[in-house]
């Protein structure tokens, strides 16, 4: 359906959980209406201002910068400086909304969003936030009552927000990811290089990779592959890491293992997995649902508010998936993976399970909210 053009600023970003949300959500308004005008707000100096030019968007950077806790001489000046540039954040927003003109402001989470917000809502231009997390960032809190909508990934969320505004939409997601038939799972096998009468095992870290993980496979390596017959992995360790994981498997003698720093098909990487371990960052969740995946998560504890343990617990009190604490993960990751890849009815249980979870529409539900919150439906 075609609807009115809009000229809407996305804010926020920081990371891809931010990111990839905000762009899908511009894509989607484009493809709605192809003359909706856009404007991302980011901080400076952060990986949006890359990210969102290469989507095809245009993007203005704040001076916004966040407090650090570790105390050493750097951070203990950029504290100092933390207020003034909210200020600063907070004018140039304002001018930016003076010339832009938007009919509707979106924040999702991060930095920029605080200050672009908060100068909309001054102006009283709507608000919509999207919570990727299933537990609320400080600057959405902060915000949650000056939005008229709120769209949501998890249930049990009117402990953050207003419940009278929560909608329960998901988080958008790449339009690839989709459970894999055994066409689709054969192509992937084919294209990894990998074998059918196996069991497939997908370590995925992130576009930096994981230190935790890296080392749990490492340790699993070292100590003789126990339990491992059989078994394929896909092992994504992150750019950061490539050149330290390249030197330490020279000197190993184990097979049926394939290391990158980068995955460029995620479909075909997930599509060939009987079981996927991962961080459970938001966006990888929503993607694990999407593409039923027997997962077992190992939460990073390097995140505000420990939300990570929030997201991956409310899978695993669904039976959904299974964690791993990160203090226990060279001790547990491994055999807990490989476990699971063994027991094909405990998987296909998961899968349905996790399938259940997936919100496939995400970013065109939240659009329909941004001209519900527009055209004045409750």
């Amino acid at each position: 359906m075609n609807r009115r053009a809009l000229r809407v600023i996305i804010s926020g970003g920081g990371t891809g959980g931010h990111i990839f949300p905000a762009v899908s959500i511009a894509n989607k308004l484009k493809e709605v209406n192809p003359e909706t005008e856009i404007l991302f707000v980011g901080a400076e100096g952060k990986m949006e201002m890359e990210k969102v030019p290469a989507a095809g968007y245009r993007i203005v950077g704040l001076p916004i910068v966040g407090l650090q806790r570790q105390l050493n001489l750097k951070n203990i000046i950029n504290d100092v400086q933390v207020p003034f540039k909210i200020v600063s954040s907070i004018i140039k927003a304002g001018k930016l909304i003076k010339e832009f003109k938007p009919e509707i402001a979106i924040g999702v989470g991060g930095y920029a969003s605080a200050p672009l917000l908060f100068a909309a809502t001054r102006k009283n231009i709507p608000a919509l936030i999207q919570e990727q997390n299933g537990f609320a960032g400080l600057t959405n809190k902060m915000l949650g009552n000056k939005a008229g909508r709120i769209c949501v990934a998890y249930e049990g969320m009117e402990k953050f927000f207003p419940a009278e505004k929560i909608v329960l939409t998901g988080n958008p997601i790449r339009s690839d990811i989709r459970p894999a038939d055994e066409a689709l799972k054969q192509e992937a096998l084919e294209f990894y290089g990998f074998h059918a009468g196996k069991k497939h095992i997908f370590i995925v870290g992130g576009s930096l990779g994981s230190r935790t993980l890296n080392n749990a496979m490492k340790h699993w390596i070292e100590n003789g592959c126990p339990g491992g017959d059989g078994v394929e992995i896909l092992w994504q360790c992150g750019k950061y890491y490539k050149a330290g994981i390249d030197e330490f498997m020279k000197g190993q003698t184990v097979s049926g293992i394939r290391h990158s720093d980068f995955i460029a098909r995620m479909d075909l990487a997930y599509a060939m997995a009987d079981v996927v371990i991962s961080r459970s960052g938001a966006s990888s969740i929503s993607e694990l649902c999407a593409a039923r995946k027997a997962s077992v998560f190992v939460p990073s504890p390097n995140v505000a508010e420990d939300h990570q343990t929030h997201n991956a617990m409310a899978l695993v009190r669904k039976d959904a998936a299974l964690l791993v604490k990160d203090a226990d993960a060279n001790e547990r990751m491994m055999p807990v993976a490989l476990e699971l890849a063994h027991n094909e009815p405990r998987i296909k249980q998961m899968e349905a399970n996790i399938g259940a979870l997936a919100k496939m529409d995400a970013a065109k539900e939240i659009v329909d909210e941004v001209y519900k919150l527009l055209d004045g439906i409750q």
